[in-house]
């Protein structure tokens, strides 16, 4: 029982982030460059490489399973670290053009601070997927000269449910 259990929790897993690239697929088809943030084991970037064959995948996470993603190819370059360290967001400044940030990671620290590195990281133009609890994170965005592009929020009977959020980098943003 235990190992059916498993089973279609990972076939919920691969669903849940077949459903996340998609809604990016629509938006920017051919992104060249996407860091995953949390990464872990790579799992998200495994599966919308499904969908992006040509777009480069990187992981960054405060655990050594991101150098066992990319040891496994689930990603091209692994950083360990926190996005909101200074020497990782100098390195990464403007590198990617889709940042994501998926609620099955470490929960950061600092939210504000990694919101904030995200978007440094992110080029101009490109766009930062959010999935979170927090209520705040439309204006946090905006706050930040970011423009919605895309929400999906949770529905009532669905609690555990987190809020997904879209969103664009304004060009003129720093």
């Amino acid at each position: 029982m235990n190992s059916l259990r498993t089973r279609v929790s990972a076939l919920d897993e691969r669903r849940r982030h077949r459903t996340l690239a998609r809604a990016i697929l629509r938006l920017l088809p051919e992104p060249e460059s996407w860091l995953d943030v949390g990464t872990g084991d790579a799992r998200f970037p495994e599966t919308a490489k499904e969908l992006f064959p040509y777009t480069s995948f990187d992981g960054l996470d405060p655990t050594p399973r991101v150098v066992r993603a990319r040891a496994a190819e689930r990603i091209e370059e692994a950083y360990a670290g926190h996005l909101a360290d200074p020497h990782i967001t100098a390195a990464l400044h403007a590198r990617y053009d889709v940042v994501t940030l998926l609620r099955d990671r470490t929960p950061a620290t600092e939210p504000g601070a990694e919101l904030d590195a995200a978007l440094t990281v992110l080029r101009p133009g490109g766009l930062l997927l959010v999935e979170a609890g927090s209520d705040d994170l439309r204006a946090e965005l905006e706050s930040r000269d970011c423009e919605i592009v895309t929400e999906h929020r949770r529905l009532p009977d669905r609690l555990p449910a987190p809020q997904r959020i879209i969103a664009r980098r304004k060009p003129s943003a720093p």
